[in-house]
């Protein structure tokens, strides 16, 4: 699994990454996306597999730095927002 680290906000905290896997579909091989938050005092969570689509991936992405979501929240916004 790779990391992309995101810029953050200005004054934000938290540190975003979107992650990428390979994941198999029916005899194929692609790319799935997830989102990771990292707290200033260490703390982080991660939620892959979310999507297989960059641009739904980049919308996730937009609305959760937007937001500043941080570890705590982000299940509850990735579930929201599906």
């Amino acid at each position: 699994m790779r990391e992309l680290l995101l810029e953050s906000p200005q004054g934000c905290a938290y540190r975003y990454a979107i992650l990428v896997d390979e994941m198999a579909v029916g005899g194929l091989s692609c790319e799935s996306y997830g989102v990771k938050v990292t707290g200033p005092d260490g703390d982080c969570e991660a939620v892959p597999n979310i999507t297989v689509s960059t641009g739904r991936i980049d919308e996730l992405v937009d609305l959760i730095r937007r937001n500043q979501v941080s570890p705590v929240t982000l299940r509850d916004v990735i579930e929201d927002w599906l």
